[in-house]
């Protein structure tokens, strides 16, 4: 498992260019969008695998879209080009979560566990239907737990690297 200051979490993606002066649309996957310019730097990375370093993005909500400025981009050719960059920070830039609260990123790579001690596999990643979060785990096969606390998801410990569920292993 990554270090915390190693690891990175996805924060969101350059969606396109806004106007005509460099502006770009991002797409913000924190809550409330807008969060996302009070975490810098920002690591981008380009669809080709490129990766950069930035530092005082600004941002603004417009309608629907989120605008943002990068310093020293003001073309919107540039900007096309950027379509597709991811926006990752470090781990380390995050507050800590609140009590019975989880970054996904965190959950990766753990073990799962049934009540019964059965060994299920590893949490691959994590994923949203709307209704609520999903906990993709890899074991012998891929199986889906809902992540809900208490119901499904009994206990996550850190220390032993463990999440408890009370899942069938046959399902």
């Amino acid at each position: 498992m990554k270090k915390d200051s190693e690891r990175r979490i996805l924060l969101g993606r350059v969606s396109g260019a806004f106007g005509v002066r460099g502006e770009l649309k991002l797409e913000s996957w924190t809550e409330p969008r807008l969060a996302i310019f009070n975490y810098q730097p920002w690591i981008l990375r380009s669809p080709s695998g490129q990766e950069s370093e930035i530092s005082g993005v600004r941002g603004r909500e417009a309608g629907k879209t989120l605008v943002a400025t990068f310093p020293g981009v003001d073309d919107r050719n540039v900007v096309e080009s950027m379509r597709g960059t991811e926006i990752h920070v470090a781990r380390s830039a995050l507050p800590p979560p609140k009590s019975d609260e989880y970054y996904w990123v965190d959950l990766e790579g753990l073990d799962v566990r049934t009540v019964d001690g059965g060994a299920l596999g590893r949490v691959s990643h994590l994923f949203s239907t709307g209704a609520n979060d999903v906990l993709v785990v890899r074991g012998d096969r891929e199986r889906m737990v809902p992540f809900v606390m208490d119901e499904f998801i009994r206990s996550v410990d850190f220390e032993a690297n463990l999440v408890v569920v009370d899942w069938d292993p046959e399902f």
